[in-house]
């Protein structure tokens, strides 16, 4: 048995087993992460849309947030802000988006860049975008934290 393991085809099919590994966790954290971008790119559309309810499904329960005015926001809050908004948007989309998997956690960073009218008048904003997802096997990815900022200019 000891010259099993010092045999180098026993060796070779010990370490490949590991870079297969390897690889199988790779592809499951691209999987995961290609889930993560596309959950950001509908709350852009959601946002467009004035789409409370994508925000009660996605967002957990416990969610707190941070706006572009320095508010704290629960999920309760964000959702009626969305909902009594008075901002009708024409361009709303999510860009350079960045995911980080570390186990059940993501974070995410992109750019939202908005156009739109509110009050009569056009605005158009950029905003750095951060959202915290942690994956809950019967839930899926819940946005658990965010936090949004303005962009000067």
């Amino acid at each position: 048995m000891a010259g099993l393991l010092c045999c180098p085809a026993f060796l070779s099919a010990q370490q490949l087993s590991s870079k297969q590994r390897k690889e199988r966790i790779a592809a499951e954290v691209d999987v995961e992460a290609e889930e993560v971008v596309i959950l950001e790119k509908e709350t852009a559309h959601a946002m467009a849309l004035n789409n409370a309810s994508f925000f009660q499904r996605v967002y957990s329960d416990d969610f707190i947030g941070t706006a572009p005015t320095g508010e704290i926001m629960d999920r309760a809050r964000l959702v009626s802000s969305i909902q009594n908004s008075t901002m009708k948007y024409t361009n709303f989309i999510a860009t350079d988006i960045h995911v980080r998997i570390f186990g059940p956690t993501a974070v995410v960073t992109c750019t939202w860049s908005t156009r739109g009218v509110q009050d009569g008048r056009n605005f158009a904003r950029q905003y750095r975008v951060i959202h915290v997802y942690l994956n809950n096997v019967t839930g899926g990815w819940k946005v658990v934290a965010g936090q949004q900022t303005i962009l000067p200019g």
